[in-house]
């Protein structure tokens, strides 16, 4: 099947984030959209839309662009205007909000939020979210689950009594460019690979610490989920690299956090039809009926991994026919988390969060221009971006990092179809199979119960460097399921007490 039709329907699988649009909201988006969108459509590609439409793939929305005379917007503080009067005082703690201008291309901006700790303690570490997709919005995991707030449905806030600005002064980054209130000016701006993604998040950090000398002595972690399994180890080894060179802005790194990530698609992949068999989201019949591109699958990622020309688009397509058949299987049930079934074709609905940002008076306090719209997940992004490096493995950089001294955690929930536990294993016994310091020391550990305020809440192998944790009750969005587990989880493995 041609490539771009399983371009369309990965959305559905990795754009985690679905959002039902109206026919009416579609109307909004049209100004964001790049003037490509609305050439004329080919016949086949108008079969693509509704095969994407009919099995639940993608946000109508595409990508947030922007005329080159945008106004230049830096950082700010700032209030919502709907927040809560209760302690802690929102006037009392650092709330900023920003437009980082990259150096390249010139006009293409990059939002940000920034959220000093809550506790004032000096000791808390700088923490950067990294969302998936790639073309998925902070903002979902702000608002939905490791955030300072969520959003009520008559649009009001209220704390997060766990979020992770309890533990840390944390960043979210709307990345790539495009994706949620960051924007571009044309199309020619979409980032196509993961060294430009990079190159943008490092260019973004380096910038804030100029604007935050203060924290510049605090330790730095990196986290985020599914796709962050390729950004959190890219990311970091870029900022040892840099940390080398002459006059560098010092990056106190220590280790990373991926959740529920998106590492190695060679051997993750032909686990999630195994994994639906096994949780009778599927029958056998199913099953039989997907090995053959399973075993498609297989093939052409390991020729990928052998840098073999052209395999990493050939194994894309395979493997999501392979994670097409399985979703039509598997009706209505939640990739993310099998639990539960999707709502009116979607997999989670964030439409509080759209109507959230679409508020005037929030985009002052953000200091957003009032034209943008907010795009919480960009198939356009999405699209150019997986063209080329989404097949790739990272468990051997990670592998590297660990022999540096970085600390990696990396956690599941055990409800997610998608990113399950069980390929996470299989990351575990792919880096076991590398050589790093600690490796003989982890290989002699065992698999313990993991627990919070003395009750069991999942499963820990831990070693330094290295901490693996399947969380017990929780999908795809760990922070959202277990928010008092995710929290005691970060702080004690930031600390060192894991």
């Amino acid at each position: 099947m041609a490539t771009i039709l399983f371009f369309s329907i990965v959305i559905s699988v990795f754009l985690f984030d679905v959002f039902l649009i109206s026919s009416s909201a579609n109307a909004r988006y049209t100004n964001n959209r790049l003037h490509s969108s609305r050439t004329a459509i080919s016949p086949k590609e108008r079969a693509t839309r509704r095969l994407v439409r009919s099995l639940d793939l993608s946000p109508q929305e595409d990508i947030n662009s922007s005329e080159i005379d945008a106004p230049r917007l830096n950082e700010k503080k700032f209030k919502f205007p709907f927040l809560p009067t209760s302690d802690p005082s929102v006037e009392d703690l650092g709330s900023y909000a920003g437009y980082y201008q990259l150096p390249n291309p010139v006009g293409a901006r990059m939002f940000y939020f920034f959220f000093e700790s809550r506790n004032r303690n000096d000791e808390d570490p700088v923490v950067i979210w990294l969302s998936g997709g790639p073309g998925i919005s902070c903002s979902i995991d702000l608002f939905y689950a490791n955030g300072p707030f969520h959003i009520t449905e008559d649009s009001s806030l209220t704390w997060n009594d766990h979020g992770w600005d309890k533990t840390s002064n944390i960043i979210y980054v709307d990345q790539p460019i495009g994706t949620g209130l960051s924007y571009i000016n044309d199309d020619s701006d979409i980032r196509h690979d993961l060294t430009s993604v990079i190159d943008d998040l490092y260019n973004f950090l380096k910038e804030f610490f100029i604007k935050h000398p203060q924290f510049t002595h605090k330790n730095f972690f990196i986290t985020g989920r599914a796709y962050a399994g390729h950004y959190a180890p890219a990311l970091a080894s870029r900022i040892l690299e840099e940390n080398e060179k002459a006059n560098a802005i010092p990056i106190k790194l220590k280790g990373f956090a991926i959740g529920n990530g998106h590492i190695n698609p060679h051997i993750q992949y032909p686990t999630i039809p195994e994994f639906a068999l096994k949780h009778n989201v599927i029958t056998e019949l199913n099953y039989s009926n997907i090995e053959d591109s399973m075993r498609r699958c297989r093939a052409y990622t390991r020729n990928c991994v052998k840098g073999i020309k052209e395999a990493c688009s050939v194994a894309f397509d395979y493997c999501f026919e392979m994670i097409k058949r399985t979703r039509e299987y598997a009706g209505d049930t939640n990739f993310f988390d099998i639990r539960k079934q999707r709502v009116n074709g979607v997999n989670y609905d964030y439409s509080k969060m759209e109507r959230f940002f679409d508020i005037p008076s929030v985009k002052i306090a953000l200091n957003v221009p009032q034209d943008k719209t907010f795009v919480p997940a960009s198939k356009t992004v999405f699209d150019a971006y997986s063209k080329k490096d989404y097949m790739r493995k990272f468990d051997v950089e990670i592998s590297a990092l660990l022999e540096k001294g970085i600390k990696v955690l990396i956690y599941a929930g055990d409800q997610d179809l998608l990113y399950n536990w069980d390929g996470k294993s299989h990351v575990m016994k792919s880096l076991l199979e590398m050589e790093w310091n600690g490796k003989t020391e982890f290989k002699e550990t065992s698999m313990v119960p993991f627990k919070v305020d003395g009750a069991e809440v999942g499963s820990i192998i831990t070693r330094h460097p290295l901490t693996f944790i399947k969380v017990s009750n929780a999908g795809c969005m760990v922070p959202m399921d277990q928010p008092k587990v995710s929290l005691q989880m970060i702080k004690s493995w930031m600390e060192r007490e894991l």
